[in-house]
């Protein structure tokens, strides 16, 4: 369920019946409880899993496969407030926060336990009823209640929350070799280093000496080979991971650079 067509928004996320797995480019820093179920976020680097009851930080401009577990008994749910950056700028404005250094961090952070975390996400109850009619006012203030709480409570975050800048440029040998897992389109991964489109192609030829399209897809079937090879990982597992559109296109390329199919592989 979403809250509003605009760009402040509280999402609650249900699923009753399977596991549902995925990746996303966050766009705007999300304040989540889980609620019930497990939430298990890879982002390359760290791969964290998150209880019922613990509270979370998705952080913007940051990649992320994910995996929502349902228990095997109840369903998975959880809710976010996702705070935009205009909002967040207004915010900034009207209460003087300010970030004073950037920090590293990974896609998603674990945040304190307070009893106020929770008696503010109890607190959205109404909001997230399917006959709810409150416009956007309303949504503002709730969400601008979300900021003044976690910033009371664990002010360090005012260098994460109000981080207005876009990413740097940065080593495309290190960035891809991280992330080649991650389907993203031509125009993210030159986002994602500090460059237009036309900059990214440019330097990502002079590091790798081919194409970024033709070395993605070396780099994702050499990963796939060793993980069905030598890890014991199934064709329908490893195309997801690796950033496949689908199983097809996966099994065909595969045959392609290596002269067998990945099932005969893992037979």
């Amino acid at each position: 369920m979403q809250l509003s067509n605009k760009e402040p928004v509280i999402l609650s996320s249900t699923y009753a019946s399977s596991n549902r797995s995925g990746e996303n480019f966050i766009k705007d820093h999300l304040f989540s409880y889980q609620y019930s179920g497990s939430l298990i976020i890879n982002d390359g680097k760290t791969i964290k899993t998150f209880q019922p009851g613990e509270f979370r930080l998705s952080i913007r401009n940051k990649l992320a496969k994910f995996t929502k577990q349902v228990p095997s008994a109840g369903e998975y749910h959880s809710v976010s407030v996702v705070f935009g950056q205009a909002l967040l700028r207004e915010f900034a404005l009207e209460y003087s926060y300010k970030a004073h250094r950037r920090h590293v961090h990974d896609s998603v952070i674990l945040l304190q336990q307070y009893k106020h975390y929770q008696d503010y996400f109890t607190s959205l109850t109404p909001f997230l009823q399917s006959d709810a009619t409150l416009d956007d006012s309303i949504i503002n203030l709730k969400i601008k209640e979300a900021l003044l709480t976690l910033l009371k409570l664990q002010p360090d975050l005012e260098d994460i929350l109000f981080d207005f800048s876009e990413p740097a440029k940065i080593d495309i040998a290190d960035y891809m070799e991280q992330n080649f897992r991650f389907n993203l389109s031509m125009q993210r991964f030159a986002y994602m280093t500090g460059r237009s489109v036309s900059s990214f192609k440019r330097d990502f030829k002079q590091v790798f000496g081919i194409s970024p399209g033709r070395w993605l897809l070396s780099r994702r079937l050499k990963e796939a080979y060793n993980l069905i090879k030598h890890h014991g990982y199934t064709p329908s597992n490893v195309y997801i991971m690796l950033g496949f559109e689908d199983i097809s296109h996966f099994s065909r390329s595969f045959k392609s650079k290596f002269g067998t199919s990945p099932s005969r592989l893992s037979a």
